[in-house]
C-alpha cells in the first residue's frame, strides 16, 4: 500500500510532521475553555501533537513518544504556575522525575517481558512446533484447517504480547505456505481456500488479543490508564473471567461462521495434514530447550493466575526471563539485541509519562465533568453502551491501537466515571476489552492488518467489507454478552 499524501508536491515526511505540528500549533494559540487552565490547554496541545504524530509516523512512534515527553518536560507544562513560581520548587529535579516516570512504571517492564518470552517462543521452535501440530491433525479439512489456525492462535497469545509478532510473525507464514498447494494464488483463485485461512487467521487474533491481557501490549498499558484515572485494578485472571463469555463463543464459531460468510472454494485439504507432518518431520524430535520453554510458560502461567497473593505480575515476567538465561532458552545477547522489546519499553514509557500529565494537569476530571452534565438524564446502561460503542467505532480513525488508547480511553473513562449510576469497573471493562477486537475494522487498525491486506489474498473491497461485518459482530457480541455478565461478576 502507497502512502497517502493530501498535498500533492509535498514529500510524506513534510505532511507527515507538518500535520501534527500545525494542529498543536492552532491549539496552543486558542483560548482555554471556559474551567480549564491555561496552562493545561497548552499541555493538551502537547498531548494531541503526539498522538497525531503517532498516526502520521513522520519518525518512529516510540521517538514521537520521547520528543513529546522531552519537550513537555523543558517546558514544565505539567505544572502549575504557581508551583513554578514557588522557590521552594526544585525545577529541574522535578521534571526530570516526571519525565522519566514512565521508565520505573511495572506495567512497561511487564510488557518487556512478555516480549522475552515471544522471543523464547521463536528461538526454540516451539511456536511453530505448536502450530504444525494442530494443523496436521485438524487440517484434513477446510473448516478443520481453520479451526486449526484458530487454535494456534489461541495457544500462543497469552504469552504473546504483540498480535503482530503472534499472528504476522508465527501464523502467517505458516498458513501462507498452504494456498499453493491447491493453487490458490491472489487473484481470481485466492477464494478457493487462500482468502478464507487468511481471514479466519486475521479475525481470530483480534479476538486473542482482546481474550487474555498479555495477547497484545496495549492491554496492559491500557488496564494502567484505567488505574490512574479510576483506581480499578484489574488481575490477569480477572481480565480473563470477564472476556471468558465472549472470547470463547467468538473463539467457537469464528470459523464456522467465516466458513459461512465468507465460503472457500474447496472444502476438503488432504494435501495439508501431509505437508505439516513433512514440517515437523524437518524439526525433528522435541529439543530440551523447547521442554524448557514449555515448562516456564506453564510456571509463567500459574504464577500469573494462582500467584497474585505473594508475587506481582511484573515479578513473575523478571523471573522467568532469569530462568531462560540460567537454562540457555536465550542468551544476554539475545535480550540486548532485541530491538523490538526495548522499543516498545521506550514507546509505552514515554506514552505512560504522557498519559500521566493529562491527569496532572486536571484535562481528564474536566472533560469528564463536561461530558457527564451532556449525558445527565439518560440510564447510566444507555450511557455506558453509547460510549463503549462510540470509542470502538473511532478507532477508523487511527492506525494501530496504541494511540487510540492513549488519545481516547483517558477521556472516555473519565466522561463515563463522571456518570452517577453508572458501573465504572464493568465500563472500564468493556472500554478495554473492545482494543483488541477493533484491530478487525480496516487494513491499518492493528499490527497484522496490513500483512493480510498485503497478502493479496483477501481483495480490498472484501477486506473493508468483512471488516465492518465482523466488527459490528463482535462489538454486538460483546456488548450483549459482556454487559449483563459483568454487571455480576465486575459490579
Amino acid at each position: 500500500m502507497s502512502d497517502p499524501s493530501p498535498t500533492p508536491g509535498l514529500s510524506p515526511l513534510v505532511w507527515r510532521a507538518g500535520v501534527p505540528l500545525l494542529v498543536g500549533l492552532t491549539l496552543a494559540l486558542l483560548p482555554a475553555p471556559a474551567g480549564l487552565p491555561p496552562h493545561a490547554w497548552h499541555y493538551f496541545a502537547v498531548f494531541a501533537t503526539v498522538i497525531l504524530a503517532l498516526i502520521t509516523e513522520p519518525v518512529p512512534a516510540a521517538a514521537v513518544g520521547f520528543l513529546g515527553v522531552t519537550f513537555a518536560g523543558v517546558f514544565g507544562l505539567v505544572f502549575t504556575p504557581a508551583q513554578l513560581a514557588s522557590p521552594a520548587f526544585k525545577f529541574p529535579a522535578e521534571t526530570l522525575k516526571w519525565s522519566l516516570g514512565g521508565f520505573s512504571n511495572s506495567t512497561v517492564w511487564l510488557i518487556f517481558g512478555a516480549f522475552m518470552f515471544a522471543m523464547g517462543y521463536e528461538k526454540t521452535g516451539l511456536g511453530r512446533r505448536l502450530a504444525l501440530g494442530l494443523v496436521r491433525r485438524l487440517g484434513g479439512r477446510t473448516l478443520g484447517l481453520g479451526y486449526a489456525v484458530a487454535l494456534s492462535d489461541l495457544v500462543l497469545a497469552p504469552f504473546t504480547p504483540s498480535n503482530t509478532a503472534r499472528s504476522a510473525g508465527a501464523i502467517y507464514p505458516v498458513i501462507r505456505s498452504i494456498p499453493e498447494l491447491y493453487d490458490s494464488r491472489p487473484g481470481e483463485s485466492a477464494r478457493q481456500i487462500g482468502a478464507y485461512l487468511m481471514w479466519v487467521a486475521f479475525a481470530t487474533t483480534c479476538v486473542t488479543s482482546s481474550m487474555f491481557v498479555t495477547a497484545t501490549a496495549p492491554n496492559l498499558f491500557a488496564l494502567e490508564l484505567v488505574r490512574k484515572a479510576t483506581g480499578v485494578e484489574v488481575t490477569w485472571m480477572q481480565w480473563f473471567i470477564g472476556f471468558l463469555p465472549i472470547g470463547g463463543l467468538l473463539v467457537l464459531v469464528l470459523p464456522w461462521l467465516i466458513y459461512q460468510v465468507y465460503p472457500p472454494g474447496i472444502r476438503v485439504s488432504a494435501e495439508v495434514p501431509r505437508w505439516a507432518a513433512a514440517e515437523l518431520a524437518k524439526l525433528g524430535g522435541i529439543t530440551r530447550l523447547e521442554i524448557i520453554m514449555a515448562a516456564l510458560v506453564l510456571l509463567a502461567l500459574a504464577l500469573w493466575v494462582l500467584g497474585g497473593p505473594v508475587i506481582d505480575a511484573t515479578m513473575v515476567a523478571l523471573v522467568g526471563i532469569s530462568l531462560m538465561l540460567i537454562s540457555g532458552v536465550v542468551s544476554w545477547d539475545d535480550v540486548v539485541g532485541n530491538k523490538p522489546a526495548w522499543n516498545v519499553l521506550a514507546w509505552f514509557a514515554t506514552l505512560v509519562t504522557l498519559a500521566d500529565g493529562l491527569s496532572r494537569v486536571g484535562f481528564i476530571d474536566w472533560f469528564g465533568r463536561g461530558a457527564a452534565t451532556l449525558l445527565v438524564g439518560h440510564s447510566p446502561i444507555f450511557v455506558l453502551t453509547l460510549l463503549v460503542a462510540l470509542f470502538f467505532l473511532l478507532h477508523y480513525m487511527f492506525a494501530g491501537l496504541t494511540g487510540h488508547t492513549a488519545a481516547l480511553l483517558p477521556v472516555f473513562v473519565a466522561a463515563g466515571a463522571a456518570v452517577p449510576g453508572l458501573p465504572v469497573r464493568a465500563f472500564a471493562l468493556l472500554l478495554v476489552y473492545s482494543l483488541g477486537i477493533m484491530g478487525v475494522l480496516t487494513p491499518y487498525a492493528c499490527g497484522p492488518a496490513p500483512v493480510y491486506y498485503g497478502s493479496g489474498f483477501i481483495a480490498r473491497k472484501d477486506f473493508w467489507r468483512l471488516g465492518l461485518v465482523f466488527g459490528l459482530i463482535f462489538l454486538g457480541t460483546m456488548l450483549l454478552i459482556g454487559v449483563p455478565y459483568l454487571r455480576v461478576v465486575a459490579p
